[in-house]
């Protein structure tokens, strides 16, 4: 079978894009890790696969899955990609997109500059939602890590995310404590693990792993995390720029049940078809 994809990428965090809608795509795990090598397939942070919607209110269904082949439910940097993917293939003509995902629809929307707009919906803190295993909610809980115990806030932006407050990103523990707060048993469906570093109460500087990707270049849903964790413990305003290894994002959150919108880039590398 082969496979026409674009190969793009948002601020580093890397992916692999293909049409569902006009081709016929069968992917089983092990295809997804061998697409997903970068010695021996294409390499991706994720893969995007864009099909038509289940509801005809709105416009697109996309599914996110990681290179080690498992599928996740949200992903920010591919949603700015999807938008410019969509657009770039003549699938949709609209400057707005209401997409479906495995955790409720989001909009991204193409503004000016060539950047890329998405709300991202409200957080939710409720353990259970997240899923993490505490007696109560609470902003910050504190979670053993080896033998550090450290303190988190939790926050779903419909995947799971724990994040945690540094004095510094370019020594943090990531490499070390990242696999063990990822895999940590609080959280029955693993974890992304963000560590951020406060520059000021419009600025962050952030790096995040991934649950199933390890660390990437930048992560779209971490940094919506970090900044509503950021808020909610008093720490940031309601407008924030996070600096990621990637390059840049401005955050938006309002508090109070409202969504959080992410502004950033999408670039394309190359397209390409490949026999699998």
């Amino acid at each position: 079978m082969k496979l026409k994809f674009s190969k793009m990428h948002g601020l580093g965090n890397d992916f692999v894009v293909i049409d569902g809608v006009r081709q016929t795509v069968t992917l089983t795990a092990d295809r997804l890790r061998q697409l997903g090598d970068r010695h021996l397939g294409i390499g991706f942070d994720q893969l995007l696969l864009v099909e038509a919607p289940q509801s005809q209110e709105n416009d697109f269904r996309y599914r996110i899955f990681n290179n080690d082949g498992s599928e996740v439910e949200q992903c920010g940097n591919g949603a700015r990609c999807f938008v410019k993917f969509v657009t770039e293939q003549r699938l949709s003509n609209k400057r707005a997109i209401r997409v479906e995902t495995a955790r409720g629809v989001i909009v991204p929307e193409l503004g000016a500059g060539g950047l890329i707009t998405v709300d991202m919906g409200a957080p939710r803190f409720a353990p259970l939602e997240i899923p993490f295993l505490a007696e109560g909610d609470a902003i910050t809980h504190p979670l053993q890590v080896g033998d550090e115990s450290i303190d988190i806030t939790v926050v779903s932006m419909g995947n799971p995310h724990a994040v945690q407050v540094v004095s510094h990103v370019d020594t943090a523990p990531v490499g070390t404590q990242g696999p063990l707060i990822e895999h940590h048993s609080r959280f029955p469906e693993r974890v992304n693990a963000g560590f951020m570093q406060i520059v000021g109460r419009s600025e962050i500087r952030l790096r995040v792993y991934e649950r199933g990707a390890g660390e990437t270049q930048a992560c779209g849903t971490g940094a919506c995390a970090a900044v509503v964790a950021g808020i909610r413990r008093g720490l940031l305003d309601s407008k924030v720029m996070v600096h990621t290894r990637g390059g840049q994002l401005q955050i938006e959150w309002q508090g109070n049940g409202q969504p959080v919108r992410m502004t950033g880039p999408a670039v394309t590398v190359f397209t390409g078809e490949i026999e699998v």
